[in-house]
C-alpha cells in the first residue's frame, strides 16, 4: 500500500512541537512522491508548511481512527508510535480520569496527585477471577494475573514497580500487598497484611526523604516477598533492599530533608522519654540544616513519630530496643555537630568539653578521651609496626562523616533484619509472589556515582524485560500458528558489559581504590584509555577531563567522576569502629557483632603535635581479614546483590508495573507531555510499542472483523464460515499478504492497516451516505417544487381571504403539531424512565441473589470442611482409646491372677492343718468335703463369672468414679481389714472356695420339683410369647417385603438381608442378642458416627488431656481410663460394647447398680470377719457342746432351708421381669435404627444378665454364711449369752438386711421402663422411615413419568430444539436437587447444633460430678503429696450479658468523654454506626439490672443536658448534628427494642429478648428522648439552609449549565454572567456535590433510610423554593431559554435522587412547582388553548405565581412573543375558582413534620467492642 493512499486531503498526523512534544495536524491537499512538503492546518485553524527531512523523506506519523483513541492497551493501536502513545495516555488521564493503561504486558500508572476511590474491598472482589483484559487496567488486575499464575502454574511471579521519584511506586506496592491479602482467604491474612502494611511507616522513616521531587521519596530499593501456603494464603513475608543512599544522612541539597525519622526525634524531643537524647528543633544539627527547609507541608512530625513507634510495636520490637534506636539516631546528630578545628595545616582537634561529643559518647557508651582521638587521628600498619598520624580538619571531618553514615547503615540493617523476623512464616513456604520497589531511570543536571548504579540496576531491569517481551511475542505468535521471524530490538548487552565486564567501568572503578594514590582524576584517565576508542556507548564530554559519557538505553547521560572512588570504598576508620564495638551500650554493640568479635577500646597517647607517634602494637592477622571483608567495595556488593535479584526475577514470572509522573507541580490530573514522554522512553514503554510494531501489532478475531467491516462486502463475498469470507475480503482490500496473517482465532495485522481498513470503511459510508443525501434532497426539492406550483395556482385562482384562512389552518396545525410533539415526548420520557428503573431492579436482583450464592457455596465448604476434620479426629481417639483399655484390662487380669495363685498356694498350706479338725467333726468334714467337691467342678463357671463382672466394672469405670465419695467412710475398715490380712487372706480363700462350691450345688439342684416346676412354666410362657410376636414380626416382614420391592435392585437386596438377618435373630434364643446388636449397629452407623464425632469435639474442648495416675489398688479398675498403654490391641474388638455401654445407659440406673454391687461387697467382707470369730468360738466349744450341736445343726438346716426358698421365689421374680423386658424388647422387630440410644441395647441387656447373676452369687455367699452364724449360734449359745452378747445382737441385725436385695429389682424395673421407651422410640423412627421410602419411591415414579414424558416431548422436536429442551430440563432438575441438598443440610445444621448442645450439658455435668468425685476420694495427705498435675481444667470464655457497669463517680468522665469531646469524624470512619447510643444503653442496662433508679434517672438526665449543650455548642457543624441525630434516634429504638413491649419484641432474636429491661419502665423517657431527636431534627435543617442557601441561586438559575443555550442571551445579560463566572461562583456540580456529602455523612452516621429521606425531602425542598422565590423576583430569569436550563438542571437533581435510590422519598414532588414554572415559560402563550393548557398544567402553583411567571417573562431572541395582558387575563379568569393561598413566595423556612419510624438493630449488645480511642477504659462489660 502505497504513502499516497493514506497521506491524502484531511488525513490527519503528527508533527514535532517544542512546547506539546507533538501536536495535531490535518493534510490540506494529498501527498504524491517527491513531494518535498506538506500543506498543513493546525487544530486552531493555523496553516502551516512542514519541510520533509531531503534525506530520509520520513512523514510524520499517522493519527489513529476515532475508534481507536482511548483503547485500554496502547498495542491495540493501529499506529504505535511515540505520539500515539502519549495522545492516548493523555486523554485517558485528563479527559476520562483513567490513571491505568496496558501496554502489552505493561501496565502504565500515572499519578493522579488526588485520592481516587478506586481502590476498595469490592473493586478488589471485582478484579478477583477475573481475566486480565476483561476489565478495565488497573493495578488489581496485574495482582490478580500475578495470583492466578501462581496458583495455576506452581511457578513464583514477581511485579516489578518502577518509575521515577513521585511517580507513586511505593503506593502501587502497597495496593498489590493489600490485594493479596485480600484474597488470598486465609484467617491470618489480615494480620500479615498488617504487619507488612506496618513495615511501610518503619521504612519510610528510616528510608524515606524530602526531594525536590517528592516529599516522601524513597532512598533505597526494595524487594518484598510475600510467601504462600500450598493453600495460597499469605504466611509471611521477607524484604531486601538495595543501594540505600548514605550519603544523605551528612548531605542534603537545597529544599531537600534528611531522613524522616531525624525530623520526628527533633520534633517529639518535648516527649519525658525522650529528654535523655538531648535533642532540639532540627535547624540547630548540621545534618538537618541543610536543606534549609525541615518542615513539609501538610506532615506533622510529632504524629508521625507515634505511628512509627506504633509500628514498631507492632512487628514486635519492645520499647526498650525503640528508645535504643532513637538513642543512635540522636547520637548521630550531636556527632554531626561535632566541630573539628585546625591545630595546623595537618593535625586538627577537637575542643576539650565539646557538648555535642560528650552527648554521642553517652548515647552510645563510649569513652570521651578514645573518640575525641581517634576523630582526628589515623593507625597506619605496616609489616611491622603501627603508627599513629595526625588528620587535616578536612580529613577529620570526612572520617566523622563517614562514620555517621556507617551508623545509619547499620541500624538501618539491623531494622530490616528485624522487620524480616517479625514477618517470617511460621510454616514452610510453598510459593511466593515478589514486588519489586526500585528506583527509575535518573538523569540530573549533576550525576554522581548513586545514579550510575541506579542507572546500572535499570540497564539489567531493562534487558530482562526486553527479552521477556520477545518471548512472549514469540509465543503468541506459535500459538496463533503465524510465521516467526525474528525482530530485531535494542539490546542492551554492550551497554551492561562497558559497565560490569572485566575491564570494565566497575571493575576499572574497584582497581583504582585498591592502589594507595588512587584518584577520581586518575580513574577517568584510566576510562578514557580503556573505552573511548573501543566502545561507542562511551564518551568523553568536550570541555571536562573528570566526566564520562554512556549511551544507555533511555538516554545519554554525562557522569561526573568525582566521589566516585570515596562513595565506592565507603572507608570508615577502623579504629573508630574498634571504640563503638566496645561500647557499653548493647544495642550498638549488637549492630557492629557481624564485623568481629568485640574489640576494647584503643589506648595510646594523645600526641601533643603533628607527626607520628610510634606504637608497640603488632598487628592482628584476624583484624585484618576482618578489615578486608569491611573494604568490600560497595559497587561490588551492589554488583552481587543486583545479580541475585536477576536471578530471582528470572526464576519468576514477571509481571511489570511502569510508574508515570504527569507534572512536577503535585498537580491533580495535570498533564505535561514533556515529563510523560521523557519517562516513557525511559521506562520501557516505547520499547514495548516498539517490538509489537515490528511484527504484527493490531489483531482482529474473525467475529469482529467480520461485526466491524461487515460493510466492506458483498452480499455474494458472505459466506457460511466466516474465517473463509474474512479471507476472501481481506485478500481483495489488501493486495499485499505481507501485510496481514491468519491464525488460529486472529487475524494479525501490520502496523497501519487497520487504518487504512478504517480509511475504507468511513468512504464506503461517507459514498452511501452522499447517496442517500442526494436523493433526499431530490425527493424535498421536487416535492417543494410541486407544492409551489400547487400553491401558485392557488394564489391565481382563489382570493387573499382564502390565503387568509390557509394561513389560519396552517397555524391550528401547528399549535396541534406542538401539542402531539409534548405528549409525544411526554410519553417517551416517561416509557425510557420505565424501562431503566426496570433494568435496575433487575440489575439488583440479579446482583444480591449472585452475592447471596457466594456467600452460601463459601459457607457450605467451610461447614463440609468441619464435618471431614471432625469425623477423622474422633476415629483416631477411638482407635487410641480401645487400644488403651484393651492393655489396661489385660494388665489388671495379670494382676489379679497372680494375687489368685498366692492367695491359692496360702489357702492350701492352712488346709493342711485343719486336718485335725476334720478329724474331731467328722460331719462338718464330709460337709466339707462335699462343698471342696463343688467348688472344683465350678472353678470354670466361676471364672467366667468373674470376667463378666470384670467388664461389668470396667465398663462403669467413668461412673465408679462419681461414688468415690461414699467410698471414703470405708477406709478405716480397709485399714482394719489390712492388719489381719494373713488370717483374711486364709479365711477368703476358704469363702471363695465355699462361694464356688455352693454355685454349683445351686445349679445342680434340678431334683427340687418347686423350682423346676416353676422354671419350665416361666420357660413355657417366655416361648409361648416369642412366638406370638415372632408371628407379628413376620407379618411387619412381609409388608416391608413389598415396599422394598418397588425400589431399585440395589436397596431391595439391602434390605432384605437386613430382614433376613433380623428375622433369624428374632427367631433364636436369648443367647443371640448379641448378633442382633451387632447388625443394629450397622444399621446406625451414620448416625453412630456424627454422635461419635460431636463425643470427641466436646471432649477434646471440655475434658484435660488425661495422664498416669497413682491410685490405691482397689481402685485400678475404676481409675483405667486414666491409664494408657498402647502394647496390647487384641481384645480391641471386645471393648466395644463397654464403650457403647456409656452412650445409652442411664446415669441414675448405672449409680444404682453400682451402688448395690458395693453394698454386696462390704456386706460380702463383713461376713467374712464375722465367720472367722465364729470359727475360732466353734473350735473352743466343739467338746462341751456335742449334744447341743446337733440340735443347732437341725435348726441351722431348717432355717437354710426357708432362707433358701424366700432368696429362690424373689430371684423368680426378678427373672419373670428380665423375661419381660426381653420379650418387649426382642418382640419389636420393627425398631428403627435411628433412635438414640440404641447401639447400647445389647450391651445394655448382657450387663442386666452379668448384674443378676452376680446378684444371685451374693446371695448364695449371704446364705451359706448366715446359714453358718445361725447354727454356730445356736450350738454354743449357752457359752456366749454371758460373753459376746453384742455379736448375736449384730448377727440378727444382719438377717434383716436381706431387704437391701429389693433395691436391685428396683433398679431392674427403671431399666425396664428405659428400654420399653427407647423401644417405642425406635418404632416410630422406623415407622416414620418407611413412610420417608414410601415418598421416596412414589417421587421416583413421578419422575420416572416426567423422564418418559420429556423424552418423548424431545423426540418430536428437531435436533437443535431437542439439545435446548435438554438443557434446560438439565438445569431444572439440576435447581431442585441443589435446593432439596440445602433444605437437607439446613435440616443437619440443627441437628448438629442441637446435638452440641445437648453435649455441652452433659459434659459440664460429667466434668462436675469428676470433680466432685475427686475432691471426695482425695485424703489430706494425698492432697499434700501426690498433687494432680495431669488434670487441666479447660477455661470458659465469660459469656457477655451485653451491659456496661461504671462507677457513680465516672458518669461526668462517661458523659465528657462519649459526648462532649467526642468528634464524629472518627467514629463515623473507623467504628460502627451509632456506637456511642449503644454503650449508653448498655450502661442504662446495667444500671437497670441492679435495680439502680438513682443511677438511669441521672444517667438519662445527663445524657439529654451534654446533648443538648454540644448541639448548642456546635450546632452550625453539619456534621456533628447529624451524628448525634443519628445516635439520638439508635437510642431510642434501643429503648423501645429493649422495653419488653410485645410490638417491639417480635423484631428481636431470642438473645435480644433476654437482654429487655426488667425493673423499670422508660415510656417516659422515650418521650423525652424523642422529642429532643425532634429538635436536633430541626437543627439540621437549619444547618443544611445555611449551607445550601448560598449555592441554590447560583447553581440553578445563573450558571450556564448547558453550555451554547444563552447564546443569544442580550449583551447585558452575557456581560453579567461572565464576570459571575470569573469571581467563581456555585454551580450545579457545587450543589450536587454538596448533597452528596450530606448523603454520604449521614449514611456514615448510621441514620436510619426512612430519616434519611426525610432529610433529603427537605432539601430538595429548600432548593425547589429558594430557586423559585428567586425567579420569581427576578425578570431577568424569567425567559425560554433559562426555563429550558432550570428543567436540566432538576433532571439532574433527579439523576442524582435515582443515583442514590431516594426516588420514592417523596423529595421529586417537592420540586413540582418549580418544574411547572420551567415548563410555563417554555409553553406557547396566545391561544384560549394554550390557556387551558396552562392551567391544567401548573396545578402545584398558585394562580398568582402563574400571574406573575407570565408578566415577568422576557424574549430574547426574535422568534419569541411577549405574553399579552389579554392572554394573563384569561389566566387569571380560570383560575378564579382555585382556592389556593395568597402568597406569592414559598416558605422557605417551612419544615415537614418528622417520623421516626420504629428500626430495630440486628447488632447483639454482647458483640459490641469498646475502642480504645473513646477513653472508656473505667467502664466494665458484664
Amino acid at each position: 500500500m502505497a504513502a499516497s493512499e493514506l497521506y491524502t486531503k484531511r488525513a490527519r498526523v503528527w508533527i514535532p512541537d517544542v512546547d506539546e512534544v507533538w501536536k495535531s495536524a490535518e493534510l490540506g491537499k494529498d501527498y504524491s512522491n517527491g513531494d518535498q512538503s506538506l500543506q498543513l492546518t493546525l487544530e486552531d485553524g493555523t496553516k502551516i508548511e512542514h519541510k520533509l527531512d531531503p534525506k530520509t523523506k520520513n512523514l510524520p506519523h499517522l493519527r489513529n481512527p476515532d475508534i481507536l483513541v482511548g483503547e485500554n492497551d496502547l498495542t491495540a493501536l493501529s499506529y504505535l508510535h511515540e505520539p500515539a502513545v502519549l495522545h492516548n495516555l493523555k486523554v485517558r488521564f485528563i479527559d476520562s480520569k483513567l490513571i491505568y493503561t496496558y501496554c502489552g504486558i505493561v501496565l502504565v500508572a500515572i499519578n493522579p496527585y488526588e485520592n481516587l476511590p478506586i481502590y476498595s474491598t469490592d473493586i478488589i472482589n471485582a478484579y478477583s477471577g477475573q481475566n486480565m483484559g476483561d476489565m478495565d487496567p488497573h493495578i488489581f488486575a496485574v495482582a490478580e494475573e500475578a495470583y492466578k499464575q501462581m496458583a495455576r502454574d506452581e511457578r513464583n511471579q514477581s511485579i516489578i514497580v518502577s518509575g521515577e521519584s513521585g511517580a507513586g511506586k511505593t503506593v502501587s506496592a502497597k495496593y498489590a500487598m493489600r490485594y493479596f491479602a485480600t484474597v488470598s482467604g486465609s484467617t491470618s491474612e489480615a494480620n500479615i497484611e498488617q504487619k507488612v502494611l506496618a513495615s511501610n511507616p518503619i521504612m519510610e522513616a528510616i528510608g524515606n526523604a524530602k526531594t525536590t521531587r517528592n516529599d516522601n521519596s524513597s532512598r533505597f530499593g526494595k524487594y518484598i516477598e510475600i510467601g504462600f501456603d500450598n493453600r495460597y494464603r499469605i504466611i509471611g513475608a521477607n524484604m531486601r533492599t538495595y543501594l540505600l543512599e548514605k550519603s544523605r544522612v551528612v548531605f542534603q541539597a537545597e529544599e531537600e530533608r534528611n531522613y524522616h525519622v531525624f525530623y520526628q526525634l527533633c520534633a517529639s524531643a518535648h516527649l519525658p522519654e525522650l529528654k535523655a537524647l538531648k535533642l532540639g528543633r532540627a535547624n540547630e544539627f548540621l545534618y538537618t540544616r541543610q536543606g534549609h527547609n525541615p518542615v513539609i507541608d501538610g506532615v506533622d512530625d510529632a504524629k508521625e513519630l507515634c505511628t512509627t513507634r506504633n509500628a514498631f510495636t507492632l512487628l514486635g520490637i519492645n520499647e526498650s530496643y525503640q528508645m535504643g534506636l532513637f538513642q543512635v539516631l540522636a547520637a548521630i546528630l550531636h556527632l554531626g555537630n561535632v566541630e573539628i578545628k585546625d591545630r595546623d595545616s595537618d593535625s586538627s582537634v577537637i575542643p576539650p568539653n565539646n557538648s555535642h561529643l560528650t552527648a554521642f559518647c553517652e548515647l552510645v557508651g563510649v569513652s570521651y578521651q578514645d573518640m575525641s582521638q581517634w576523630l582526628c587521628h589515623r593507625r597506619l600498619k605496616t609489616a611491622t609496626e603501627t603508627y599513629v598520624k595526625t588528620l587535616p580538619r578536612l580529613q577529620a571531618t570526612n572520617a566523622r562523616d563517614a562514620l555517621s553514615k556507617h551508623i545509619y547503615a547499620k541500624l538501618f540493617n539491623w531494622i530490616v533484619e528485624h522487620v524480616n523476623k517479625a514477618l517470617i512464616a511460621n510454616v514452610k513456604q510453598h510459593s511466593f509472589i515478589g514486588v519489586l520497589d526500585i528506583y527509575g531511570f535518573e538523569t540530573f543536571d549533576i550525576n554522581s556515582f548513586e545514579q550510575f548504579c541506579i542507572n546500572y540496576a535499570n540497564e539489567k531491569l531493562q534487558q530482562q524485560f526486553n527479552m521477556h517481551v520477545f518471548k512472549l511475542e514469540q509465543e503468541e505468535y506459535m500459538k496463533e500458528q503465524i510465521p516467526w521471524t525474528l525482530i530485531d530490538f535494542y539490546d542492551n548487552q554492550p551497554c551492561i558489559n562497558l559497565i560490569e565486564a572485566k575491564m570494565g567501568i566497575l571493575d576499572l572503578l574497584d582497581e583504582e581504590c585498591k592502589m594507595p594514590k588512587g584518584s577520581d582524576d586518575s580513574w577517568a584517565q584510566k576510562l578514557y584509555n580503556t573505552h573511548l576508542k573501543t566502545c561507542a556507548l562511551f564518551e568523553k564530554p568536550r570541555m571536562s577531563n573528570r566526566a564520562f559519557i554512556i549511551q544507555h538505553f533511555a538516554d545519554k547521560v554525562e557522569y561526573q567522576c568525582d566521589g566516585f572512588l570515596e562513595k565506592n570504598k565507603d572507608t570508615v576508620n577502623e579504629d573508630q569502629i574498634n571504640v563503638l564495638k566496645a561500647s557499653k551500650f548493647n544495642l550498638l554493640v549488637e549492630l557492629f557483632q557481624d564485623e568481629g568479635e568485640k574489640a576494647k577500646s584503643p589506648t595510646g597517647q594523645v600526641p601533643g603535635t603533628g607527626g607520628r607517634t610510634k606504637l608497640s602494637v603488632k598487628p592482628d592477622k584476624g583484624r585484618d581479614k576482618s578489615s578486608r571483608e569491611h573494604k568490600k567495595t560497595v559497587g561490588c556488593q551492589f554488583r552481587n546483590s543486583l545479580q541475585m535479584l536477576m536471578e530471582t526475577l528470572n526464576a519468576t514470572t514477571p509481571h511489570y508495573v511502569r510508574c508515570i509522573k504527569p507534572n512536577d507541580f503535585k498537580q491533580a490530573f495535570t498533564f505535561d507531555p514533556k515529563r510523560a514522554v521523557q519517562q516513557l522512553r525511559a521506562c520501557g514503554v516505547l520499547e514495548t510499542i516498539r517490538i509489537s510494531a515490528a511484527g504484527f501489532p493490531s489483531r482482529w478475531t474473525y467475529q469482529e472483523f467480520f461485526s466491524r467491516y461487515r460493510v466492506l462486502m458483498k452480499q455474494k463475498d458472505v459466506l457460511p464460515d466466516k474465517k473463509l469470507t474474512c479471507r476472501n475480503v481481506l485478500e481483495k482490500l489488501v493486495q499485499d499478504q505481507d501485510k496481514y496473517q491468519f491464525g488460529k482465532t486472529k487475524i494479525f495485522f501490520r502496523a497501519g492497516q487497520v487504518a487504512y481498513l478504517e480509511k475504507l470503511r468511513a468512504d464506503k459510508l461517507r459514498a452511501a451516505c452522499i447517496r442517500i443525501q442526494k436523493t433526499i434532497r431530490c425527493w424535498l426539492a421536487r416535492k417543494k417544487y410541486l407544492r409551489q406550483r400547487k400553491a401558485a395556482i392557488t394564489i391565481q385562482r382563489f382570493t387573499r381571504g382564502y390565503q387568509a384562512r390557509c394561513l389560519a389552518k396552517f397555524l391550528r396545525r401547528s399549535l396541534a403539531a406542538t401539542i402531539i410533539q409534548k405528549y409525544q415526548r411526554m410519553y417517551v420520557e416517561r416509557k425510557r424512565y420505565r424501562k431503566k428503573q426496570a433494568a435496575a431492579l433487575a440489575m439488583q436482583r440479579v446482583l444480591r441473589a449472585y452475592l447471596a450464592r457466594q456467600k452460601y457455596i463459601g459457607l457450605l465448604r467451610e461447614h463440609k470442611v468441619v464435618i471431614i476434620q471432625k469425623r477423622v479426629r474422633g476415629w483416631l481417639a477411638r482407635c487410641w482409646y480401645k487400644r488403651c483399655l484393651v492393655s489396661i484390662v489385660y494388665l489388671q487380669c495379670c494382676i489379679r491372677r497372680m494375687r489368685a495363685r498366692r492367695e491359692l498356694k496360702k489357702l492350701k498350706i492352712e488346709a493342711r492343718s485343719v486336718e485335725h479338725f476334720k478329724k474331731l467333726n467328722k460331719g462338718m468334714e464330709n460337709k466339707i468335703m462335699q462343698l471342696q467337691r463343688k467348688i472344683d467342678e465350678q472353678n470354670k463357671e466361676h471364672r467366667v463369672v468373674n470376667e463378666r463382672l470384670a467388664s461389668v466394672e470396667s465398663s462403669y469405670t467413668i461412673e465408679s468414679e462419681r461414688m468415690r465419695g461414699e467410698l471414703k467412710r470405708l477406709h478405716g475398715a480397709e485399714e482394719d481389714a489390712k492388719n489381719k490380712a494373713n488370717q483374711l487372706s486364709t479365711l477368703m480363700e476358704e469363702l471363695e472356695r465355699l462361694k464356688k462350691e455352693l454355685v454349683s450345688t445351686k445349679q445342680e439342684k434340678k431334683t427340687i420339683e418347686d423350682w423346676t416346676q416353676n422354671y419350665k412354666k416361666e420357660m413355657e410362657k417366655m416361648v409361648s410369647e416369642l412366638k406370638d410376636q415372632n408371628g407379628s414380626l413376620k407379618k411387619e416382614k412381609d409388608d416391608l417385603n413389598r415396599l422394598i420391592q418397588e425400589q431399585s435392585q440395589q436397596m431391595t437386596e439391602k434390605m432384605a438381608r437386613a430382614i433376613a438377618q433380623e428375622t433369624q435373630q428374632l427367631e433364636t434364643d436369648l443367647n443371640e442378642e448379641r448378633s442382633r446388636y451387632q447388625n443394629l449397629l450397622s444399621e446406625h452407623l451414620r448416625l453412630e458416627e456424627k454422635y461419635d464425632d460431636l463425643k470427641e469435639e466436646m471432649a477434646h474442648s471440655n475434658i484435660s488431656k488425661p495422664g498416669h495416675r497413682r491410685t490405691d489398688s482397689t481402685h485400678s479398675s475404676n481409675e483405667s481410663e486414666y491409664t494408657f498403654n498402647s502394647e496390647y490391641t487384641e481384645t480391641e474388638d471386645g471393648a466395644r460394647p463397654r464403650e457403647d455401654v456409656t452412650r445409652g445407659l442411664d446415669t441414675s440406673l448405672t449409680l444404682k447398680l453400682q451402688k448395690r454391687l458395693t453394698e454386696l461387697e462390704q456386706e460380702k467382707q463383713s461376713l467374712r470377719n464375722e465367720l472367722e470369730n465364729k470359727e475360732d468360738q466353734y473350735q473352743r466349744a466343739r467338746a462341751r457342746d456335742d449334744a447341743q450341736f446337733k440340735k443347732a445343726r437341725g435348726a441351722e438346716l431348717e432355717y437354710e432351708s426357708l432362707k433358701r426358698q424366700e432368696l429362690e421365689s424373689e430371684n423368680k421374680k426378678l427373672k419373670h421381669d428380665l423375661a419381660d423386658m426381653r420379650r418387649s424388647l426382642l418382640g419389636d422387630k420393627a425398631a428403627n435404627s435411628g433412635a438414640p440410644g440404641s447401639p447400647a441395647y445389647k450391651v445394655l441387656l448382657d450387663q442386666l444378665n452379668a448384674s443378676c447373676e452376680e446378684l444371685d452369687v451374693r446371695k448364695e455367699e449371704v446364705l451359706i454364711l448366715r446359714s453358718q452364724l445361725v447354727s454356730q449360734k445356736e450350738a454354743f449359745h449357752h457359752k456366749e449369752t454371758m460373753t459376746e452378747p453384742s455379736v448375736f445382737a449384730e448377727d440378727v441385725s444382719k438377717l434383716k438386711d436381706a431387704d437391701e436385695l429389693k433395691q436391685a429389682y428396683i433398679g431392674l424395673k427403671d431399666t425396664n421402663r428405659l428400654l420399653e421407651h427407647q423401644l417405642q422410640t425406635q418404632r416410630r423412627s422406623y415407622d416414620g422411615e418407611v413412610e420417608s421410602l414410601r415418598g421416596q419411591l412414589q417421587s421416583v415414579k413421578e419422575e420416572n413419568n416426567r423422564q418418559q414424558q420429556l423424552l418423548a416431548q424431545n423426540l418430536q422436536l428437531p435436533p437443535e430444539a431437542r439439545i435446548e429442551a435438554s438443557l434446560q430440563h438439565e438445569i431444572t432438575r439440576l435447581t431442585n436437587e441443589n435446593l432439596d441438598l440445602m433444605e437437607q443440610l439446613e435440616k443437619q445444621d440443627r441437628t448438629i447444633r442441637k446435638l452440641k448442645k445437648q453435649l455441652k450439658v452433659y459434659s459440664k455435668r460429667i466434668g462436675e460430678m469428676g470433680a466432685g468425685q475427686a475432691e471426695g476420694q482425695t485424703s489430706p495427705g494425698q492432697m499434700v503429696e501426690e498433687p494432680i498435675h495431669p488434670v487441666n481444667i479447660p477455661r470458659r470464655e465469660k459469656d457477655f450479658q451485653g451491659m456496661l457497669e461504671y462507677k457513680k463517680e465516672d458518669e461526668m468522665k462517661l458523659v465528657k468523654n462519649l459526648i462532649l469531646e467526642l468528634r464524629p469524624r472518627g467514629v463515623a470512619v473507623n467504628l460502627i454506626p451509632g456506637l456511642p447510643a449503644y454503650i449508653l444503653f448498655m450502661c442504662l442496662r446495667h444500671a437497670d439490672y441492679v435495680n439502680d433508679d438513682q443511677k438511669v434517672r441521672t444517667l438519662l438526665t445527663s445524657t439529654i443536658n451534654s446533648i443538648k449543650k454540644i448541639l448548642k455548642k456546635r450546632g452550625d457543624d453539619f456534621e456533628t448534628v447529624s451524628f448525634w441525630l443519628a445516635n439520638t434516634c439508635r437510642f431510642l429504638h434501643c429503648l423501645k427494642q429493649y422495653s419488653g413491649d410485645e410490638a417491639f419484641m417480635r423484631h428481636n432474636t431470642t438473645r435480644q429478648n433476654e437482654h429487655c429491661l426488667s425493673n423499670f419502665d422508660l415510656a417516659e423517657y422515650r418521650q423525652v428522648i424523642s422529642d429532643l431527636a425532634i429538635q436536633i431534627y430541626q437543627q439540621l435543617v437549619k444547618c443544611m439552609d445555611s449551607i445550601l442557601l448560598p449555592m441554590i441561586v447560583s447553581g440553578m438559575l445563573e450558571h450556564e449549565t448547558i453550555q451554547g443555550v444563552s447564546g443569544v442571551k442580550p449583551t447585558g445579560l452575557r456581560k453579567r454572567t461572565s464576570s459571575i463566572a470569573d469571581e467563581g461562583i456555585y454551580t450545579l456540580d457545587s450543589i450536587l456535590r454538596q448533597l452528596s456529602a450530606f448523603h454520604s455523612t449521614m449514611c456514615q452516621h448510621g441514620t436510619d433510610p426512612e430519616l434519611i429521606k426525610q432529610v433529603v425531602k427537605q432539601q430538595f425542598y429548600i432548593i425547589g423554593a429558594a430557586t423559585l422565590n428567586n425567579l420569581l423576583l427576578r425578570k431577568d430569569m424569567c425567559s425560554w431559554s433559562k426555563g429550558m436550563q432550570i428543567r436540566y438542571n432538576v433532571s439532574q437533581l433527579e439523576e442524582w435522587l435515582r443515583d442514590k435510590g431516594l426516588m420514592g422519598c417523596g423529595a421529586k414532588e417537592t420540586l413540582e412547582p418549580l418544574i411547572q414554572a420551567a415548563q410555563l415559560l417554555q409553553v406557547k402563550k396566545k391561544t384560549d388553548e394554550d390557556a387551558d393548557a396552562i392551567c391544567s398544567m401548573c396545578l402545584a402553583l398558585t394562580t398568582a405565581q402563574i400571574v406573575k411567571v407570565l408578566n415577568l417573562y422576557t424574549p430574547v431572541n426574535e422568534f419569541e412573543e411577549r405574553v399579552s395582558v389579554a392572554f394573563i387575563r384569561t389566566i387569571q379568569t380560570r383560575l378564579r375558582d382555585r382556592s389556593d393561598s395568597p402568597h406569592l413566595l414559598m416558605d422557605t423556612k417551612m419544615i415537614y413534620p418528622v417520623t421516626f419510624p420504629f428500626s430495630p438493630s440486628s447488632l447483639a449488645l454482647e458483640t459490641i467492642q469498646i475502642p480504645g480511642s473513646l477513653n472508656l477504659a473505667f467502664l466494665t462489660r458484664v
